[in-house]
């Protein structure tokens, strides 16, 4: 894949002594300052899928190598990984094929097919209303990364509902509020109306609570009809 060039050619290539820019250039984010071909000056180094050449080499500290095999004679050639290994790049920086790595301390994500897949590292747990903590909320917590659920006193909780009312209509949360739900339970009736329940925060203060509301699965059957009365001399 790396194609080397013959003394000769780097000769014509190299001039020596060096003459460099007094101030190296200045990189873009997940690209390192290297010796360009020659060893002579500094670079950028060049990054995944990048034009290259002999001078204008790739970043060896991401496994990258400048890939002539689809480039017409004479020309450069486009950074790569050795032996075709697949990679993914995420704000900037590349990972290798089968690495896990954390872009921030809630999700961790695995770089797989050149693609990558995240999880969440934060629980994302419900916590519904109970007499020993009737008002739950989820706040962060500074110095730590994931949000943790406290139990606000009922006058902290009556203040903010007061201050969101007199508003303007409709409380401005200090954050988005991010719309979570449970399926809709199934109809507590097996025929007629019912109810069905679920949890939800989609209400105008963004805060978890348990929703109802009417079903039906299926008609109820009608009543049979009452028994005829027997006659007289009818026998059981």
């Amino acid at each position: 894949m790396d194609s080397a060039l013959p003394p000769q050619v780097c000769a014509q290539l190299c001039r020596r002594p060096c003459y460099c820019p007094w101030v190296p250039p200045r990189c873009p984010r997940g690209s390192p300052l290297v010796l360009d071909g020659c060893g002579c000056c500094k670079i950028c180094a060049r990054r995944l899928g990048e034009p290259c050449d002999f001078l204008h080499v790739c970043d060896q500290n991401q496994g990258l190598v400048c890939d002539y095999s689809s480039a017409p004679a004479g020309t450069g050639g486009t950074c790569n990984f050795e032996d075709d290994e697949e990679g993914c790049e995420v704000n900037g920086r590349i990972y290798r094929e089968g690495e896990v790595f954390q872009p921030s301390c809630k999700i961790q994500c695995h770089c797989l097919d050149g693609g990558f897949n995240c999880v969440p590292l934060c629980r994302e747990d419900v916590r519904l209303p109970t007499p020993d903590c009737p008002y739950p909320r989820r706040v962060e917590i500074p110095g730590k990364c994931c949000p943790e659920w406290i139990c606000e006193a009922q006058e902290q909780h009556l203040l903010r509902d007061a201050r969101a009312a007199a508003g303007a209509g409709s409380p401005v949360p200090r954050y988005p509020c991010q719309e979570w739900s449970t399926e809709w339970s199934a109809c507590s009736a097996t025929c007629g109306l019912g109810f069905a329940t679920r949890v939800s925060n989609q209400n105008r203060y963004c805060r978890l609570e348990t929703q109802r509301r009417l079903c039906m699965a299926t008609p109820c059957p009608a009543l049979p009809a009452a028994f005829p009365a027997r006659g007289r001399g009818g026998r059981l």
